[in-house]
């Protein structure tokens, strides 16, 4: 089994664990304020893991050009952006609809992959991918949709362009660390990933102080939880960053929606929450194209 894909589990599975500890810390912070932790508290641990990475590693890398802090600026104010119109999407009761439209991520990584860097897919691959997204709508939209949410409302479009910013962020970090040579795959995402951080926490940080008055206080009276959201989440980002460098972003990302199976099965073993016939359906066919990507891999 190639080893990006082992990797992406464990990226996965963090990724759900980050969420949990946010979500904790919404009952203390705001929705950017909680959001922000990933950022702020991530950046030390970042820089000092791709330190630590480098310098046992031995090996040198090309070093950043403006082509790097090109894709990586872009990459992260979209991850950013994106971000946001997740956030966006709370203010509607019925969000649902929309969020589920953020899963079309991947295919939308798939076709930021072909423009941007020229890498393009297999068609059994695409399909996969297809089923994959099948899966997730059987999942996610909720079980009064009818036909008239489907409507071209806000839900519909901040879910769009939250998974295209996603994927527009995911196919640029892995072209950053590409652009930093042939070294070991660890070393290179380990530095795009500091540098990400750091510009992302500094933004994130100017925001809040001038859009939040306080919040930058209260995030730093919180640290007890805000640091270990740091660094699950620095870890879980580490994860995909070095997936990313290894495989096309848009495979990694289809892989990385096991995130979703995680996130029932805590559900259901861990809070005996029950699962209809359409979410069960949808999860079968997730399963079986995530299965059907590693396989081809």
């Amino acid at each position: 089994m190639p080893v990006w894909i082992p990797i992406t589990f464990a990226a996965a599975f963090l990724q759900n664990l980050r969420s949990l500890l946010q979500k904790k810390l919404r009952a203390e912070l705001s929705v950017w304020g909680a959001t922000s932790a990933r950022f702020i508290f991530a950046a030390p641990f970042a820089v000092l893991a791709a330190l630590i990475v480098w310098q046992a590693s031995g090996t040198g890398v090309t070093p950043p050009g403006g082509h790097f802090f090109l894709m990586m600026a872009i990459g992260g104010l979209a991850q950013i952006v994106a971000t946001g119109c997740m956030i966006h999407l709370f203010s509607h009761r019925n969000f649902a609809v929309g969020t589920a439209f953020t899963k079309t991520e991947v295919l939308q990584t798939a076709l930021f992959s072909l423009v941007l860097l020229g890498e393009g897919i297999s068609l059994s691959a695409l399909l996969a991918i297809v089923a994959g997204l099948v899966g997730i709508l059987l999942i996610s939209l909720p079980t009064e949709a009818g036909r008239s949410r489907f409507a071209l409302d806000g839900r519909i479009v901040y879910g769009l362009i939250s998974g295209g910013l996603y994927g527009l962020s995911a196919v640029c970090f892995r072209g950053a660390s590409l652009s930093l040579g042939d070294g070991p795959a660890l070393v290179r995402a380990s530095l795009t990933l500091a540098a990400v951080l750091v510009f992302q926490a500094l933004v994130i940080a100017a925001w809040l102080k001038l859009r939040e008055a306080g919040e930058l206080t209260r995030i730093f009276a919180a640290w007890r939880v805000t640091v270990l959201v740091g660094l699950v989440g620095m870890t879980a980002s580490l994860g995909w960053f070095t997936a990313m460098t290894l495989e096309n972003a848009a495979h990694v990302r289809a892989v990385g929606q096991v995130e979703i199976i995680f996130t029932i099965a805590t559900s259901w073993f861990v809070f005996k929450e029950t699962i209809n016939a359409r979410e069960f359906a949808g999860l079968t066919v997730l399963t079986g194209s995530i299965l059907a990507l590693v396989l081809m891999a």
